[in-house]
């Protein structure tokens, strides 16, 4: 997604012979996007990646959409699900608990506390996860990763991958993107590189260190339109010998973004970090806030006409808010203003910088909130902007 990147042993031009260092005939596969017209790479197999068992159906490897009750009786309101209260449980996959959900995207949390057996693949879209806190390995096709507490992660819809979990206790927000996952793309220049004023640079961007995974790993559990499906290797599932193109995962720490300021307050959409479709992620750091004389700094009221909007509280204290902690999610449904709690607009006039960390989503798709996400709802969220009467 952030350009061309090549590693290991590559014939001269596509699609023709390259052998290993055995001498045995390599197996191209070609990964695209969007039929043949979209970005690519080419892969260069030991033995052909067709050649797996037949697909058998296993059941769901976290709880599906479901939601308890039908949305149309439940009110229109602010809420506030308390992730960090969230028991660690299952694994990377199996531990995924749905928070909200729409035909964009998904949006949820994982607190993994064991390793997978098997590789998984998520055919139904690319997967953003945002590591709060732990960390770990990501082995894929294309090499390993390492990540850790502030990275992005993104692995592309249908690349198999396995994690192995680093020390400490995980807590991971985690994306599923229904539609491909992309730079924004006002920070491209013509021809594709990003430009000179984009909030981040290609050197930001951690890509695979082209070693091999894992080979016992046989197993690959497909998600595709919500089933799963597991297939059986005749070998290791991470036999690439080489490989070149723009589709790979990569790891980006959100430190590494660089925020925008202004005389006045800037609408939050400056710090747009990758874009979907139908959404927008963005990347809220430490940084100086608004510098011009009478300047408010704190986000002023706002009506989301348009756009449902959901916050990961990462670190930092949060000018705008009180009662949120790290591991909190807001979230604030078009329809109904939102804004700073009652005292914190006047009194961030005169502050020079904030230290807040908070991933945003914005969604022009109406979410649905699931029945874990109600479960880790924190109460009174909603009545929180009305003003104490003084004692």
């Amino acid at each position: 997604m952030i350009g061309y990147e090549r590693r290991g042993r590559l014939p001269a031009k596509p699609h023709t012979v390259c052998r290993g260092a055995d001498g045995q005939l390599l197996h191209e596969q070609c990964f695209t996007q969007g039929g043949f017209d979209g970005p690519f790479s080419i892969l260069y197999h030991r033995a052909p990646p067709q050649n797996h068992g037949g697909g058998e159906a296993v059941a769901a490897l976290w709880p599906g959409r479901a939601e308890v009750d039908d949305v149309s009786l439940l009110p229109l309101r602010r809420q506030h699900f308390a992730t960090f209260r969230a028991a660690g449980e299952g694994t990377p996959t199996t531990g995924r608990k749905p928070l909200m959900f729409n035909g964009d995207l998904t949006v949820g949390v994982v607190r993994p506390v064991a390793e997978d057996a098997f590789c998984f693949a998520n055919a139904d879209g690319d997967e953003v996860l945002y590591c709060h806190a732990g960390g770990g390995r990501l082995w894929t096709w294309f090499g390993r990763l390492d990540f850790g507490p502030g990275d992005y992660v993104i692995i592309p819809r249908s690349v198999p991958y396995r994690v192995e979990l680093g020390e400490g206790p995980q807590h991971w927000l985690w994306i599923e993107c229904r539609t491909p996952v992309r730079v924004p793309k006002q920070y491209r220049n013509p021809i594709g590189q990003l430009r000179m004023d984009a909030p981040y640079t290609a050197r930001d961007f951690r890509t695979p260190a082209f070693e091999a995974g894992p080979d016992t790993t046989r197993e690959v559990l497909t998600k595709r339109r919500d089933r799963f499906t597991r297939h059986t290797w005749g070998g290791p599932v991470f036999d690439v010998a080489g490989w070149d193109g723009t589709v790979y995962p990569v790891v980006f720490p959100i430190s590494r973004f660089s925020p925008k300021a202004g005389q006045v307050h800037l609408p939050p959409t400056v710090h747009g970090t990758f874009a979907t479709e139908g959404s927008l992620i963005c990347s809220f750091v430490p940084r100086m806030v608004d510098f011009g004389e009478g300047a408010i700094p704190c986000p002023y009221p706002h009506s989301n006409v348009d756009v449902d909007e959901v916050i990961f509280y990462c670190d930092g204290d949060f000018t705008s808010r009180r009662g949120l902690s790290a591991g909190s999610v807001s979230f604030h449904p078009a329809g109904v203003p939102h804004g700073p709690h009652p005292g914190a607009y006047e009194a961030s006039v005169g502050v020079r910088q904030t230290s807040e960390t908070a991933v945003m989503i914005d969604t022009f798709q109406p979410l649905r909130v699931t029945a874990a996400g109600r479960a880790l709802e924190a109460p009174d969220y909603d009545e929180s902007w009305t003003p104490k009467e003084p004692a």
